[in-house]
């Protein structure tokens, strides 16, 4: 949410870019006055169909083993391999690339 949405007050060290509502009263970004930075709201949501996805459409499946892979749907899913070993990151994605399935954190 920073991104499109930073905190106000942000020129101060002290202080993070997460976003914060402003609350005093002469608050220019709370009155919404043009030229300001603007305020979240409901209208800036993210589409029903695109929510929850990968920015490539697909929807991530997290893996831990060569197993895991006959319950992902290759059309609409993609893995993502989860925290494991080096030798067993290498099978499971030699797996994928067999059964056609992307795979979003492939090892080099």
């Amino acid at each position: 949410m920073s991104k499109d949405f930073p905190r106000y007050t942000r020129g101060l060290k002290r202080l993070s870019d997460s976003w914060r509502k402003p609350r005093g009263i002469h608050n220019k970004v709370r009155l919404c006055i043009k030229g300001k930075p603007k305020m979240p709201r409901i209208g800036y949501g993210t589409k029903k169909e695109l929510k929850h996805k990968h920015p490539s459409g697909y929807e991530e499946v997290l893996v831990y083993n060569v197993k895991d892979l006959d319950k992902v749907d290759k059309e609409k899913q993609a893995i993502r391999i989860a925290k494991v070993g080096k030798k067993k990151k290498l099978e499971i994605q030699k797996k994928a690339y067999e059964l056609g399935i992307k795979v979003l954190n492939p090892l080099r």
